[in-house]
């Protein structure tokens, strides 16, 4: 085979690789957390949280800063 098509199937196949990486990875769910009390200010905190609700970790977020918690779909 010649060098540029080589290459070109390179770039196929790496472009596959990327698409079928991100398929893999699934979509995150979010839901609000239900023992999360106050106003959220860390991260860390709203994870541990989730973590005791059946989740596997949480993030701050919205105006309001509330703690949603987060799992593979």
């Amino acid at each position: 085979m010649e060098k540029s098509k080589m290459r070109c199937m390179g770039l196929f196949l790496m472009v596959l690789l990327v698409l079928a990486a991100q398929e893999a990875e699934g979509r995150m769910c979010q839901s609000q957390s239900h023992g999360f009390q106050g106003a959220c200010a860390s991260d860390h905190n709203c994870a541990l949280v989730c973590r005791n609700e059946g989740f596997s970790g949480g993030h701050c977020r919205g105006f309001r800063r509330r703690c949603f918690c987060t799992k593979l779909c």
